[in-house]
């Protein structure tokens, strides 16, 4: 297994502060792209050790055409972190757990879980959803890092924010697919929501809330458009009684062993930042 350079080391511990407008811009729209939080080289050595891990605990075998809309949005693996101690290091980083951290306004934040969405050439949209319908948790205190590995064009299918659309409640009850993407597009249609689609420069990271909808549009390029995401939820997060038999899957599947109305504290739930 490869060994970390100390260089990327110290960026993965060195803190990347907030103004008060960035914290207020997140606020009130609940995403936020931030620009050079990794730099090239880190990025780089993230993206050979990702990809490998990636090539290891992949299962699909279907051809793109083959699989349905869910299936052709990317493959999708979860928490690499246990197996791969390479990776582990990037999903425990303070950096970007202190952003988290700050955006949310909170004392600090544990993992909900990670996971690798490898959008092949060729592959198509991901639907318009709202993550938080998948997750049991008892507060929207939650926010993703969505990691590209690489520079990701409009071309590529970046990801696409309804900006403020936390704010709308129907369609939140929609798992992710043909449905979401039809029935919350029309929704969004008729509201003053600013649908934010922008490239992402090298070492550029997004976070986003649990509710507010966000969508990725095709890859259109022969390359694969690869992300990592690592989805924090505050140090203190609950877990509520399941609302649907995905959260239900959630619970058993990423908090094993947590108990409904106690913190989530388990050991594939670890607090990563704390002030």
């Amino acid at each position: 297994m490869r060994t970390i350079p100390e260089s990327i080391q110290e960026k993965l511990a060195a803190p990347y502060d907030l103004s008060m407008e960035q914290i207020e811009f997140y606020r009130t729209n609940q995403f936020i792209k931030l620009k050079a939080v990794l730099d090239t080289h880190t990025l780089e050595f993230f993206n050979e050790v990702i990809s490998k891990q990636v090539a290891l605990m992949n299962t699909e075998q279907l051809a793109l055409e083959d699989r349905n809309t869910y299936g052709k949005a990317f493959l999708q693996l979860f928490n690499l972190w246990c197996e791969n101690k390479v990776v582990k290091e990037l999903i425990f980083s303070k950096r970007i757990a202190k952003i988290a951290t700050d955006l949310m306004q909170v004392k600090g934040v544990r993992l909900y879980h990670d996971q690798a969405l490898f959008k092949e050439g060729g592959g198509g949209i991901t639907p318009w959803h709202a993550d938080q319908y998948y997750w049991p948790l008892s507060t929207d205190k939650t926010v993703t890092a969505w990691i590209p590995l690489q520079a990701t064009p409009l071309e590529m299918g970046p990801l696409e924010f309804s900006a403020a659309s936390h704010a709308i409640v129907e369609g939140r009850e929609l798992e992710i697919g043909d449905e979401s993407e039809a029935l919350i597009q029309k929704t969004l249609r008729v509201t003053d929501f600013e649908h934010v689609i922008e490239p992402f420069d090298v070492g550029e990271i997004s976070f986003h809330s649990g509710w507010i909808f966000h969508r990725a549009g095709e890859n259109k390029t022969q390359d694969m458009r690869k992300v990592m995401t690592i989805i924090f939820m505050d140090r203190d997060m609950v877990l509520k009684d399941p609302d649907n038999k995905n959260q239900e899957n959630d619970w058993h599947t990423w908090c094993p062993g947590a108990a409904i109305g106690k913190i989530i504290d388990t050991p594939l739930n670890p607090v990563i930042f704390e002030k």
